[in-house]
């Protein structure tokens, strides 16, 4: 039986190519939205949560009866300095609460895996000017990551470079930032990976990077 989905930002364009894949392939999804009108796809496996992930009752109520967490949110013009942080403190909170074990989040190829990474000058170069250009952002990302590792939870971070409206290759490579990565990928085949790991173990505590 499919795991059923908590989904975050499913109203955002890799959110909304994921929530379309889900369906698609026989998953049910739980999505909290703040405009469920901004919800375009209809089906019978599909429940909107109106709400907010900074309101803990409502991201609560999102994950009461689900099995995994798919957290896709990420800042748009006005947001909070620690959106994805406090956000995420709260699905963290909720996930106990109701025994949930998994989550799988979203991020940029700026969030830094020194475990894994091997990041050439363009790389270095490209977390430097995120440093100056949107701090905001990295360093959030740095901070919902530090948040997760301790939850003590099964965790994985997916992250990728510049991400298109392309129409999906159907493969793509699954490596680190400077191991075997590129500076694109579709959000279609994106969707595609983080939709895999629903059912996978195999990235588990770790941050992947898939690019073409």
């Amino acid at each position: 039986m499919k795991s059923k989905i908590a989904l975050l930002g499913a109203t955002g364009q890799t959110g909304s190519v994921f929530l379309e894949k889900a369906l698609a392939e026989g998953y049910t999804v739980k999505a909290l939205v703040r405009k469920p009108d901004k919800v375009k796809v209809k089906h019978e496996n599909l429940h909107v949560v109106q709400g907010d992930v900074l309101n803990q009752n409502d991201v609560d109520e999102l994950i009461q009866d689900t099995d995994v967490v798919v957290s896709l949110f990420g800042h748009v013009k006005g947001s909070p300095e620690w959106l994805q942080t406090h956000g995420t403190k709260n699905i963290v909170s909720s996930m106990k609460k109701e025994g949930v074990e998994k989550i799988i989040s979203l991020s940029g190829g700026g969030l830094p895996f020194p475990e894994k990474d091997q990041p050439k000058f363009v790389d270095k170069m490209i977390r430097f000017i995120m440093k100056v250009a949107v701090p905001k952002i990295l360093n959030d990302a740095i901070a919902h990551h530090k948040v997760l590792e301790e939850s003590n939870l099964n965790w994985l971070i997916v992250r990728g470079p510049r991400l298109t409206n392309d129409p999906p290759k159907g493969t793509y490579r699954v490596g680190w930032v400077g191991v075997n990565a590129s500076t694109k990928i579709a959000r279609a085949d994106l969707a595609d990976f983080i939709l895999k790991q629903v059912e996978s173990d195999e990235f588990l505590n770790q941050m992947p990077f898939v690019s073409y």
